[in-house]
């Protein structure tokens, strides 16, 4: 295994024309941000970077449609975005932003390199030109018809239905959606980059992580390279973005899936100056034999991070490339894709103007979509802060700290009390803290923080079994040491938590009132004790319970906004309303009465043998236990559902499938692709509940 000595991490930089909302949040940067703060409780010497993406159609287009210069719309948004994560707890070491002159500067040298290196080609190239508003036309700047599939509304780059890319002559009845003409032809001259040259070595650098790099990015990566590279153009007309620096180039730009990657670099170099070290950036950057550099993103970028930009850091030599891309998939809000123009989305800053910070974080983690596409449902959030926040690791730390303050002063009490049980639960500490470490450390955020939550329960069920409150009148010596060993808990909670809830950990320490040798790293947590007498801090909730008006109120706003027709302007085809089905006929209250609603939990779940959907549970409905078999397999695995409380029909006559007997149906919804998403219970309950 390479010693590394360092670690460098970036996120994807977020396009400056609109406000992250929580996919964003849970794609690219909460993930990242997790790994950084663990690794840093680790003792690893870590630079965490990221920054405003500011050219390119996508900034362009929101500035037309609003009025305003693209200037004023990358400010706004850059600074809009920068405070919300702050606000979600995002610890970059550094922000910026591919506007300023340093990036520019950084772009254009690479630039001329590689074409001083004669490795850019130069091409003839035919293009869309709008003869009305006298440009050549950007690939979001036209629509027409798929050369593929047929979709009417494909844009001039890539079909977002089957999403094919092509160039953009070959769109069928293509339209300008600046002057809504038709567009001619004409010939332009534009720069390549010959990413086929670069194959044989991309494939190494690929397959040399066949070990490690998560499955789905593996197969993206894999699909590209069995279909052959090409030659990527490296710049176009275009009267945003960084200029093309050579001469009888006025009105050409650095594409920007170019430069935008290069803004990992300029942000290194930025840092740099701000500590005052300018060339420190190379040891991030030049030193690939001790430099780990993670790229975190989401899936709609895994080509870009794992083939491009390292092709051109192959190109340019002695850079470091990216050991891991840990993509996430999308997460889905209420069922539905996140979508910006059909007001679809809750930004990060907007939820958290209601909400604290660290219960967002917890449910967003506990969803992750690390292999797969989630869901986001208020219902979940509010039911994981009451459940699991509050009842659990709130509950353990509250009880514990209010406890000492009650019946030993505020102190940590005497530990001569001891038992083997006791001994027991304090070595158990560092088996729990690796199975976190483990877990962070394979990129699997969700079994992380379940295993930290695990962790808190059995902290729970020490305490319940020590019965503190018992003995503290008939064997006071006993609930010293038990409470002794709880505090202990307590500041082992703090570490383990602090990656993923780090507002919270650090009211932790508040309420411990560390003393300066208490170690703040990873290995502490198991091996350091709080010794007797030390005076405790102010004990607090640390969680409050969220209340259903406050997610009502949150769903009606969403509700209220949603669902709305995209404006037929610049860059969005109309009519993409989500499609519904039709409702079917009408029936009677008594016939609807006839069904038997019920609250069931989830006790075992396998696959069915050859069968890619179906699964076989075992469910608890309160009287009895039924066999249920659902085709839910390729949403949900059957590890997801055990523990899970559904919703059940549990008056069906049984039928089989499969040659299995189901012995009742589960409630579901689908989202627009047909994928299945359980209906659950919005708060707690209990199996056999009637739901009417």
């Amino acid at each position: 295994m390479p010693s590394w000595k360092r670690i460098l991490v970036t996120s994807a930089l977020p396009y400056a024309n609109g406000a992250v909302h929580l996919g964003h949040l849970a794609g690219a940067y909460l993930p990242a941000d997790i790994f950084v703060r663990y690794q840093r409780l680790r003792g690893m010497d870590v630079l965490y970077l990221c920054g405003s993406d500011e050219h390119g159609v996508s900034v362009l287009i929101s500035a037309m449609r609003e009025g305003k210069s693209p200037q004023e719309i990358i400010d706004y948004y850059h600074d809009r975005n920068r405070r919300a994560f702050e606000r979600a707890g995002i610890g970059f070491d550094h922000y910026s932003r591919t506007s300023i002159p340093l990036h520019h500067r950084t772009a254009q040298e690479w630039f001329l390199d590689l074409h001083a290196k004669n490795i850019l080609r130069k091409r003839i190239e035919r293009q869309l030109f709008d003869e009305k508003a006298g440009i050549f036309l950007p690939d979001r700047f036209v629509v027409g018809t798929c050369p593929h599939c047929g979709y009417e509304r494909a844009y001039g780059d890539q079909c977002e239905n089957c999403s094919r890319y092509y160039d953009q002559t070959d769109l069928i009845r293509p339209t300008s959606l600046l002057s809504g003409t038709p567009p001619v032809v004409r010939e332009a001259e534009q720069w390549y980059f010959p990413l086929g040259e670069f194959q044989e070595n991309l494939e190494r650098y690929v397959e040399s992580h066949a070990g490690d790099w998560k499955e789905n990015v593996l197969q993206q990566v894999r699909g590209w390279l069995k279909a052959g590279l090409t030659d990527r153009p490296i710049t176009r007309d275009m009267m945003w973005g960084v200029p093309v620096p050579l001469p009888n180039s006025e009105g050409k730009v650095i594409y920007v899936w170019f430069e935008a990657v290069l803004g990992y670099i300029s942000a290194a170099k930025e840092w740099a100056e701000r500590i005052g070290d300018p060339e420190r950036w190379k040891t991030w950057w030049c030193d690939p034999v001790h430099t780990r550099y993670i790229a975190f993103i989401g899936k709609d970028n895994i080509v870009f991070h794992c083939l491009m930009f390292p092709a051109m850091l192959i190109a340019r030599g002695r850079h470091t490339l990216p050991d891991n891309v840990p993509a996430n998939e999308f997460l889905n809000l209420q069922g539905q894709k996140f979508s910006k123009s059909l007001n679809w989305s809750i930004e990060v800053d907007t939820f958290l103007d209601t909400f604290p910070p660290d219960p967002l974080r917890y449910t967003l983690t506990m969803i992750m979509p690390e292999t797969r596409d989630s869901d986001f449902t208020l219902q979940e959030f509010q039911a994981r802060n009451n459940n699991e926040l509050v009842a659990v690791l709130g509950n353990f730390i509250n009880r514990t700290l209010q406890f000492a303050h009650r019946s030993f002063g505020g102190a940590v009490p005497s530990a001569e009390g001891m038992t083997d049980a006791d001994e027991s639960f304090l070595a158990g500490f560092r088996e729990s803290g690796e199975a976190v470490a483990t877990a962070i450390e394979r990129f699997r955020f969700r079994d992380a923080l379940q295993n930290a939550m695990q962790f808190a329960r059995s902290c729970n069920k020490y305490f319940n079994d020590a019965e503190p409150w018992r003995t503290v009148t008939t064997d006071p010596s006993r609930a010293a040491a038990a409470i002794y060993c709880a505090i202990q808990a307590v500041y082992a909670l703090g570490i383990y938590f602090e990656p993923f809830l780090p507002f919270s950990a650090e009211r932790v320490r508040a309420m411990l009132n560390l003393p300066p040798e208490a170690p703040r790293s990873w290995d502490g947590a198991s091996q350091y004790r709080l010794p007797a007498g030390h005076q405790l801090g102010a004990a607090e909730l640390l969680f409050r319970k969220i209340e259903d008006a406050e997610i009502e109120e949150v769903f009606d706003r969403l509700r209220s906004s949603g669902g709305d027709e995209r404006p037929t302007t610049i860059g969005l085809p109309a009519d993409t309303k989500p499609k519904t089905q039709p409702i079917k006929e009408r029936i009677t209250y008594e016939q609807f009465s006839k069904a038997d609603l019920r609250v069931a939990r989830v006790l075992e779940a396998e696959r069915i043998p050859k069968s890619d959907k179906l699964l076989r549970m075992i469910v608890d409905i309160g009287s009895e236990k039924r066999q249920i078999v659902a085709g839910i397999g390729k949403a949900y695995t059957p590890d997801e559902l055990v523990g899970k409380e559904i919703i059940v029909v549990a008056n069906l006559e049984p039928t089989r499938l499969f040659g299995v007997e189901s012995q009742g149906m589960l409630l579901a919804a689908t989202t627009d692709g047909g994928t299945p998403v359980l209906v659950t219970p919005a708060g707690p309950t209990a199996p056999g509940n009637i739901v009417k």
